[in-house]
């Protein structure tokens, strides 16, 4: 039997979705030992994983590396994706809030456990900083994060704010009572922030993008070092941020008049 975990998952599924998106998100092909290091597991788990999912055609295995990369089953499941995705529509957006900023400029969407980062357009500075796509931000302690939470369904916030929030840096806040409050000023005014809350030296300022029915459908995030992007941002790259949130929401169909049916 499948080894039960104690959020109601199997444990056997959630390793075999560990090691298929570690080998899906990464730019270059991965090793078993790679993958174990990465996941912190051991190796002889990874590869019994890598051997089924390699069976079932979601990853091939390069014979001439014996490193692994995305199978045409994976492919397959990308062909059937929305033609219109999110990742899709906000690519120029993004682009265009990059060149006018210089930041870098990653997208989410809400999971259970936090901002999936999406895609990320890489600043014009000399050093890049940025999120590699496929991570998990925590809701708490990210911009992105911050901006999902405030807009998400009221059981949703309690189901996160009602557990331990881990401290990531001494700027990290985990009480609830605080970030309830910020979460009220977010929804309120429309922008989180989150300075070496998630790491020392970052920061990121992050927008709600909304789609036709009014759900705040992911978070646009202008990240960067603490030095060229401070705690208090200036009101003209706020503006920039939400304007940019703003036209990827039109492009989702936001503030598009719905006909009534009869």
């Amino acid at each position: 039997m499948p080894e039960e975990r104690l959020d109601g998952g199997v444990r056997s599924v959630q390793v075999a979705l560990d090691v298929l998106e570690a080998v899906a998100f990464s730019d270059e092909e991965l090793g078993v030992t790679q993958i174990a290091e990465r996941l912190h597991l051991t190796k002889g788990s990874v590869h019994r994983h890598l051997l089924t999912l390699v069976e079932r055609g979601y990853l091939v295995q390069n014979p001439a590396t014996t490193r692994y990369s995305r199978g045409p089953r994976s492919r397959l499941l990308a062909h059937y994706a929305p033609k219109a995705d999110l990742i899709q529509l906000a690519s120029g957006p993004m682009r265009e809030l990059r060149d006018l900023l210089g930041h870098s400029v990653v997208l989410s969407e809400i999971s259970p456990r936090g901002a999936l980062v999406l895609s990320m357009v890489g600043g014009t500075a000399a050093i890049e900083i940025g999120v590699r796509p496929g991570s998990e931000l925590p809701f708490h302690s990210s911009a992105q994060g911050k901006v999902l939470l405030a807009f998400a369904p009221p059981a949703m916030r309690e189901r996160v704010l009602s557990r331990a929030l881990p401290s990531s840096t001494p700027q990290t806040v985990t009480d609830r009572k605080a970030i309830e409050q910020e979460l009220a000023r977010v929804a309120r005014e429309g922008f989180a922030t989150a300075p070496e809350q998630a790491m020392l030296g970052i920061n990121a300022v992050a927008a709600p993008i909304f789609d036709e029915k009014d759900f705040c459908a992911g978070a646009l995030a202008l990240v960067g070092s603490i030095q060229f992007l401070p705690a208090n941002i200036d009101a003209k790259s706020v503006a920039a941020l939400k304007a940019a949130a703003g036209h990827i929401s039109r492009l989702l169909g936001h503030g598009r008049i719905r006909q009534k049916t009869a």
